[in-house]
């Protein structure tokens, strides 16, 4: 089974008119976007996503959603505790609880996941490129068998080790 690294690809902003809330936090790593539709977190987006004109509009949801964020950046939270609307896609979502379940500070390889779906590594690395709901959903504790793999979210690749470093347990990248 091949690895695959995920292309960079932004997540799209929310859909005025479709329901959507959003609502922003400062962290270290720059201005997050997370949206809310239905009770459930739907995507973050980095402030380059093209969000900065949303209508922002609080929810508790939404206030759990950043207090949890904070925490994490805080190194007070090492799970998050939130319903997500995860991917429509049966294989995709599959891979999404597999990313959910790798511990804080801890990763695995695109090929383990797939060898645990029963599937290849290429569609597993698609997959991850297409988490909507980066850092909350851990795609960048998914890697290469050779390397780091890549990072849909914002910076890529250095992102990815930035969050890596930040969890700790990364002798490899200190």
């Amino acid at each position: 089974m091949s690895d695959f690294s995920e292309s960079p690809a932004p997540s799209p902003p929310p859909q005025l008119g479709d329901g959507s809330c959003a609502a922003q936090v400062e962290t270290p790593i720059g201005r997050l976007t997370v949206t809310e539709q239905a009770g459930a977190i739907t995507s973050l987006l980095w402030n380059r996503d093209g969000n900065a004109g949303v209508a922002l509009q609080e929810t508790p949801l939404l206030r759990e959603a950043l207090g949890q964020l904070s925490a994490y950046f805080d190194r007070r939270l090492t799970r998050f505790d939130l319903p997500l609307k995860l991917s429509s896609s049966p294989f995709e979502r599959q891979v999404q609880q597999a990313m959910i379940a790798i511990p804080h500070g801890q990763t695995r390889t695109y090929g383990d996941i797939a060898r645990e779906l029963g599937s290849y590594g290429q569609p597993v690395g698609q997959a991850c490129g297409k988490n909507a709901i980066p850092i909350i959903v851990p795609c960048h504790r998914v890697l290469s068998a050779q390397g780091l793999g890549g990072f849909s979210g914002e910076g890529g690749v250095e992102m990815k080790i930035h969050l890596l470093k930040h969890e700790g347990g990364y002798p490899f990248l200190v």
